[in-house]
């Protein structure tokens, strides 16, 4: 039924790939996924990365890796996206696209190289699941981000159980979407609340999708109990170190905030 998908590129796949970040990073999410893909994108020396790549999908850790260019073309042709209508997103789009294109799964997490689930009991996945199979207009969910509480009600629209929030937007740090309207020709939408995204990243891939769920009154869950962190690699180690503080902070403010 899912499944879960990270990608690297030049700069930070050894981070990745030399390590035990990949392990942790699926064993964090507490699900049993159907597939595990690692899209590989814009490196330089493909026969090194593929190498260290292979010893993950040996270990059973991945079941598959992709190299984005050698799918670009079929995947542009199947979107139906002009290469240089990314203004530059290029890029910052075409892993996620391809990751779209060859999942063989109903649902598809993906995460960002740089984003990791907070482990804790809750099953957000198959919370969103359950939402997913009964609400035609809830296409993506996602955690909370970085313990954020305060932006993640701020952005949304109202909550509909007790474990979700509903609203607009979307971020390419963590989804997990509905794989079937992600692989329809969705991707050449313009809103104007979608300009809020970063200039340098052009025409990207999260605010085409932005776009076409704006245009379409289509929304996304943010899960109550589950946060991910998504932090730079230089960051990351002291964030890791922090975690059990920012955990307990957080639940005690919820506490107070429910009394």
């Amino acid at each position: 039924m899912v499944t879960f998908e990270t990608k690297v590129w030049e700069q930070d796949w050894k981070y990745i790939l030399k390590g035990d970040y990949l392990d942790k990073m699926i064993r964090d999410c507490n699900y049993e996924f159907d597939q595990k893909n690692l899209i590989i994108n814009n490196v330089k020396d493909r026969k090194k990365v593929a190498k260290y790549a292979e010893i993950k999908k040996s270990k059973g850790i991945i079941d598959n890796y992709y190299f984005a260019e050698d799918y670009a073309d079929v995947v542009l042709k199947h979107f139906e996206i002009d290469k240089e209508k990314f203004n530059g997103g290029y890029y910052y789009s075409i892993a996620e696209l391809t990751g779209i294109f060859l999942c063989k799964t109903k649902y598809l997490l993906h995460l960002s190289s740089d984003s990791l689930i907070v482990s804790n009991k809750t099953d957000w996945i198959s919370d969103t699941l359950k939402v997913f199979d009964s609400r035609d207009d809830i296409i993506i969910a996602n955690p909370i981000w970085n313990f954020n509480y305060q932006a993640v009600t701020d952005e949304m629209i109202e909550e509909i159980d007790d474990n979700f929030y509903i609203g607009f937007g979307f971020t390419d740090q963590c989804y997990l979407i509905k794989k079937d309207i992600f692989f329809g020709k969705i991707y050449n939408e313009y809103n104007i609340e979608s300009d809020r995204y970063p200039k340098y990243g052009g025409e990207l891939f999260e605010k085409r999708v932005d776009s076409y769920m704006r245009n379409h009154k289509l929304h996304r869950i943010v899960h109550k109990h589950k946060v991910y962190i998504h932090q730079n690699f230089t960051r990351m180690k002291f964030i890791h170190n922090l975690l059990p503080f920012l955990m307990k902070k957080t639940a005690k403010k919820r506490f107070r905030n429910n009394d």
